[in-house]
């Protein structure tokens, strides 16, 4: 990489140079600047430029925006490594947050401090939770701006987001599940809300599970896929992870009650001329088999525990409860991160941790035991 210096006055010069292509458009980029002093520091300065450049430390000035830089990181990262869901997310949180305050700042100008002024602004009107998704989306964003040579440092990497407050989880008793078990029967959500007592899956996979993923004779059901709903409409998907690709194991009433929902979905049917069930037939869905919506079942949740005055938790708390028995029971944590399809006992631990009992003082006793077992002079 060769460039030239031309004299612009009596100790001023102006250094020239080709760099790379644009990583985003692709266009001939040419660095020029003018430096003060003799040749020797003109020349100095000029190959101090060139290393930078040919190292990969040197940024180029820009008039990319960060309004600009996210449009293309939407288009040409997020769009196609995301899901629907997460993209649509990631929108609403740049739309309305950063584009409005950072959106006309030079992407390559944007500093730690800017970020800082950013999380101070909207923690005035946001909760924090939600300002540090703002933080996770633009340091991912900002990451991939390091990758592309667009920028040199990551901003959001000097910035500390917001501290989130633990939430207390929401989990139902015994009695209290036994309640709202009875309460709902003969209901459309009494299965539903059964099920996921009983297994622990979530709401996008319940409603996803087809009778294929069901083996009643071995009590089992395999977690496959999941049911997403965005502002396109409804689309199934795949688990995030391999963890959350699973074979749960069914208890005796729950098989009971799936072989009776079985029946009374082949009667329906019958009378309502569809014929012989499909293969994918899904086992929670609508009374034409076409798949439920996530959000109505979630509303209609909310509805039926304000009408029959049951305890106000979301639908995810079934879930919450499942884990809060297996851990009640004694159930190691690697047996109940994989039921849950957590891709580590980490996440669980994370999530869960406090409801483990301190075994501390059982500890002492099995030591004791040992002791006792082996015998002292």
């Amino acid at each position: 990489m060769r460039g030239n210096i031309t004299r612009r006055g009596k100790s001023s010069w102006r250094l020239k140079f080709d760099l790379e292509r644009d990583p985003l458009t692709g266009e001939r980029r040419v660095h020029v600047s003018t430096v003060r002093g003799t040749k020797r520091d003109a020349e100095r300065e000029l190959a101090k430029l060139i290393h930078a450049a040919e190292s990969g430390t040197y940024v180029a000035p820009d008039k990319v925006t960060v309004a600009l830089f996210l449009d293309r990181w939407e288009r040409d990262w997020a769009a196609i490594n995301v899901s629907p869901k997460t993209m649509e997310r990631y929108r609403e949180l740049l739309a309305k947050h950063v584009r409005p305050r950072l959106g006309a700042l030079p992407v390559q100008k944007l500093r730690p401090v800017d970020l800082a002024k950013l999380y101070a602004e909207l923690l005035t009107g946001l909760a924090p939770r939600t300002v540090g998704h703002v933080h996770r989306v633009l340091h991912r964003a900002l990451t991939h701006a390091v990758q592309w040579g667009i920028v040199v440092q990551n901003a959001a990497s000097g910035v500390t987001p917001p501290k989130v407050e633990s939430v207390e989880l929401e989990i139902l008793d015994i009695n209290q599940i036994g309640v709202m078990l009875k309460a709902m029967r003969g209901r459309a959500l009494y299965l539903i809300a059964s099920f996921a007592v009983a297994t622990g899956m979530r709401r996008g996979e319940i409603l996803a599970l087809r009778w294929k993923d069901v083996d009643l004779d071995g009590a089992l059901a395999r977690v496959e896929q999941s049911l997403e709903q965005t502002k396109a409409g409804l689309r199934f998907k795949s688990p995030k992870t391999k963890a959350g690709r699973r074979t749960i194991a069914l208890s005796a009433w729950t098989v009971a009650d799936l072989r009776a929902h079985r029946r009374d979905q082949l009667e329906q049917r019958v009378a309502l001329g569809l014929g012989k069930m499909p293969d994918d037939a899904l086992v929670f869905a609508n009374w034409d088999g076409t798949p439920r919506s996530p959000n109505a079942v979630t509303k209609e949740w909310t509805r039926t525990c304000a009408l029959l005055n049951l305890p106000r938790v979301t639908l995810h708390a079934l879930r919450h409860t499942h884990a809060s028995q297996l851990i009640a029971s004694g159930l190691d944590v690697l047996t109940i991160s994989r039921r849950l399809g957590h891709g580590s006992p980490t996440i669980t631990l994370s999530v869960y941790g406090h409801l483990f009992a301190n075994t501390d003082e059982k500890a002492a006793a099995v030591i004791d035991a040992a002791f006792g077992a082996i015998g002292t002079e």
